[in-house]
């Protein structure tokens, strides 16, 4: 049995990935109630970016890994692409592509990588 103290320190990647979604609509009510540069909404985007590395950090490449979403306009982009679904989901959100190079190093970046 888990004890409580290690499911804070290691949260399940289900765990993360409900966090991570769950910031992610707070960060986006935040921007339109009171624009992107409000505390509330610059305070959401960077705890959104935490869970991701952390998420990555984790449990990367074996459950989730970072690929290009070559659909999205305007900034570059990598999604965070679950190798199994939770629920319905197969994302863990984007992160730009230029977050990513400034918190990863460029060993970390190739194994969250690959496919």
């Amino acid at each position: 049995m888990i004890s409580e103290t290690a499911k804070l320190l290691y949260p399940s990647v289900e765990k993360l990935v409900n966090e991570i979604v769950a910031v992610n609509h707070a960060w986006k009510v935040a921007s339109e109630l009171f624009g992107e540069d409000s505390p509330l909404s610059i305070s959401s985007r960077d705890l959104k970016t935490c869970l991701q590395v952390r998420l990555l950090r984790s449990y990367a490449p074996e459950k989730v890994y970072l690929i290009e979403d070559k659909e999205s306009e305007g900034e570059a982009l990598y999604s965070l692409r679950l190798r199994e679904p939770i629920g319905e989901r197969l994302y863990a959100e984007h992160l730009p592509m230029r977050i990513a190079q400034e918190v990863f190093a460029d060993k970390e970046l190739e194994l969250f990588k690959k496919i």
